[in-house]
């Protein structure tokens, strides 16, 4: 039985205040390898390579719980991962103390998604167990989801809406998360707050516009989308009230010329942060929200300690600048949480929030997918059936 904490969170521990005693049987552990896709260096698509003898993952926790891979899906963090962006960052992250001398980060398994079955617990987790049918988003410092088996902290891990496939299912965690802790948890966001309110996605056609139109449309909101003519069919479907073509006349002009926002969520970054803030309404809690920042970039360039130290400048004065104008700027990153796949679960299994898949690639088609993804324009995520039967 769960036991939940004062702020409902999962804890990790039995009623009766001990774990159960776990005989000794035989189980996946007692492998060695396992099939997988990795990088040895960074670099362009030939860095790809699979092999049979990545290894293992292990339980070092308590709280980790091993999952077999039923299906995974690509993020644009993939892209920059497997060219090395952010390695400086995600290298302090996998070896805060800098206990591994002389080894490096090689190799490296990519992938974010999963969607899976339980094949192993650690003693402190009571809230799984083998068999279960789950999905997740493993940060980036760990290694990923592009092989048969990966090893998840078991409050990254949530139960697999039940009306989604396996193949499905892995469309959604990363691309969630990142526009739950965007809308949610950076800008404040939820279901009692957003009726009536007018929200402008600038990037809607994406793993996380798509996410964020259902979940914006689910939370009663007026929405008002960015995308390429294309694409426009597919958002006027999940549901937004103004689809506007990017490509069809100066954007700036043609967002002003509607009524000012409550909120933008900015997944393109670059010259539209520029103008994007004189769309909100001034002085009644407005807020901008992108999630392009220079904080990885920062720490690959200038190194960890000045790098932290220019992005914390960076992102200081330009909250000071806009809210002296009467707005509030923010930015947001990918959080990794169990508990908040719990909350999107329940949306996808009310009908509230589908998958948007774009094209479903075989294992044995890992670099293709990732030429997929790099050719840009993705009209929603690109998924890996890891084993052939979802």
């Amino acid at each position: 039985m769960l036991s939940w904490g004062a702020a409902g969170g999962r804890t990790l521990r039995w009623a009766s205040g001990r774990a159960p005693t776990r005989g000794l049987r035989a189980s996946p552990r007692a492998r060695t390898a396992m099939p997988s896709w990795v990088i040895d260096r960074y670099g362009s698509n030939e860095v790809l390579r699979f092999t049979r003898d990545m290894m293992f993952p292990i339980i070092h926790f308590p709280n980790e719980v091993i999952i077999k891979v039923h299906a995974a899906s690509l993020n644009p963090i993939d892209l920059s991962m497997r060219s090395g962006y952010g390695a400086t960052a995600l290298n302090m992250k996998r070896d805060p103390l800098k206990l591994k001398t002389g080894e490096t980060e090689f190799p490296i398994t990519l992938g974010r998604d999963v969607s899976g079955v339980v094949m192993e617990c650690g003693l402190g987790v009571s809230y799984f167990k083998p068999g279960d049918e789950v999905w997740a988003a493993i940060p980036p410092w760990k290694q990923g989801t592009l092989s048969e088996f990966v090893v998840a902290s078991g409050n990254e891990v949530s139960f697999k809406p039940k009306c989604l496939s396996h193949t499905e299912a892995a469309a959604l965690p990363y691309v969630g998360l990142t526009a739950w802790s965007a809308l949610n948890q950076v800008g404040g966001l939820n279901q009692s707050n957003c009726s009536g309110k007018r929200i402008l996605i600038l990037g809607a056609s994406g793993g996380v516009g798509t996410f964020a139109v259902q979940l914006m449309k689910a939370w009663d909101a007026h929405v008002t989308a960015v995308c390429s003519h294309d694409a426009s069919t597919l958002v006027k479907k999940l549901g937004a009230d103004d689809v506007i073509d990017y490509k069809s006349g100066n954007l700036e002009e043609q967002l002003k010329a509607l009524p000012l926002f409550d909120f933008i969520l900015d997944n393109v970054g670059g010259s539209t942060e520029k103008w994007a803030l004189d769309l909100l309404k001034k002085w009644s809690g407005a807020t901008y929200v992108t999630l392009v920042t220079p904080f990885l970039i920062n720490m690959d360039k200038l190194g960890v300690a000045d790098g932290m130290l220019q992005t914390g400048v960076t992102v200081g004065s330009k909250t000071l600048k806009h809210l002296l104008k009467g707005v509030h700027y923010r930015w947001a990153f990918f959080m990794p949480s169990g508990p908040s796949l719990d909350e999107i679960a329940e949306l996808v299994d009310s009908g509230k929030i589908q998958p948007v898949i774009d094209e479903v690639f075989s294992f044995s088609e890992v670099p293709k997918a990732f030429l997929k993804l790099e050719g840009g324009h993705a009209r929603g995520k690109t998924v890996i059936n890891v084993i052939s039967r979802q």
